[in-house]
């Protein structure tokens, strides 16, 4: 939307997702990525997020700032670039929501539970049994195999289980390199459309997958490692988070690079079969 020389973004939900239309989705869930801006505001003294122009409850429209051409930071991890600066930026804004939204109170204004199963679905259910996902033939017989043995697919069931606790603090949900805008003032998340309360570690090992997957696709996770490291220290200054967060944000790290490589929402860096298989390779031991 353009006026006076100004743009927006207006984003409007809709009873179905666009980029998945046979999936339903309550169109509640822009009424909770409203109240998520509305509630992190005071804690984003670097403006991470997108700042809101307009809401519209009844009509399910949200105006937010329109922050140009800026890159994804996907776009920005395929071609191997330096992340630590992005990923730093990203870790300790999570920290400091996680630290500040403990109150129980906000599970009843984040009642989302529709969007949180439907995620959840295909993040810990769907690729770790019998499906018809489209995958490369190498890559769907190791699928088959890890669905005959059940091991990854029980480890994923109690991650499940855990995720839809309605207990902990505020998470965004979907903390993707695709939902990144590398803006002038640095990364910028969007799309909160499955915020919730939750397990914190969720919001953490979703960042941490994607620092991982593209450098994993390519055979070389060590790359990822300086992104990685910075973004739990800068994660756990903000947050004061124990250590035994980082054991648990790796395990839902491991499931999210899995199901983005053998689920419905494969990523373009594990396009060719030998990445799918890399990717795979290096996320499974991450399930120990």
């Amino acid at each position: 939307m353009r006026a006076a020389g100004r743009s927006w973004v207006v984003k409007q939900a809709r009873p179905a997702l666009e980029r998945f239309p046979q999936y339903q989705a309550p169109t509640e869930r822009i009424v909770c990525e409203a109240r998520w801006l509305e509630t992190v505001r005071p804690l984003d003294r670097e403006r991470v997020c997108p700042a809101v122009v307009a809401f519209d409850e009844a009509a399910r429209v949200l105006v937010l700032e329109d922050l140009g051409a800026a890159p994804r930071l996907d776009a920005w991890l395929a071609q191997g670039r330096d992340a630590r600066e992005p990923a730093v930026r990203l870790a300790r804004f999570l920290g400091a929501v996680h630290a500040a939204t403990g109150d129980p109170a906000l599970a009843a204004r984040f009642a989302n539970a529709a969007m949180q199963r439907l995620h959840g679905d295909h993040v810990f259910d769907l690729p770790f049994r019998e499906n018809d996902f489209p995958l490369p033939p190498a890559v769907r017989a190791r699928a088959e195999a890890l669905w005959r043995d059940g091991a990854v697919a029980a480890i994923a069931a109690a991650a499940y289980r855990r995720y839809l606790e309605p207990r902990g603090v505020l998470v965004h949900g979907d903390v993707q390199a695709g939902n990144v805008l590398l803006a002038p003032r640095g990364a910028v998340l969007l799309d909160a459309e499955i915020a919730h309360v939750g397990d914190p570690a969720f919001d953490l090992g979703t960042l941490l997958a994607h620092l991982w997957l593209p450098a994993a696709a390519r055979g070389e996770p060590d790359a990822a490692e300086p992104a990685v490291a910075a973004a739990w220290s800068a994660y756990q200054a903000a947050a004061g988070a124990a250590p035994s967060v980082r054991d648990d944000a790796r395990r839902y790290a491991a499931l999210e690079m899995l199901r983005r490589t053998l689920g419905a929402a494969r990523v373009a860096a594990v396009a060719a079969p030998e990445a799918s298989l890399a990717v795979l390779a290096f996320a499974l031991p991450l399930l120990d």
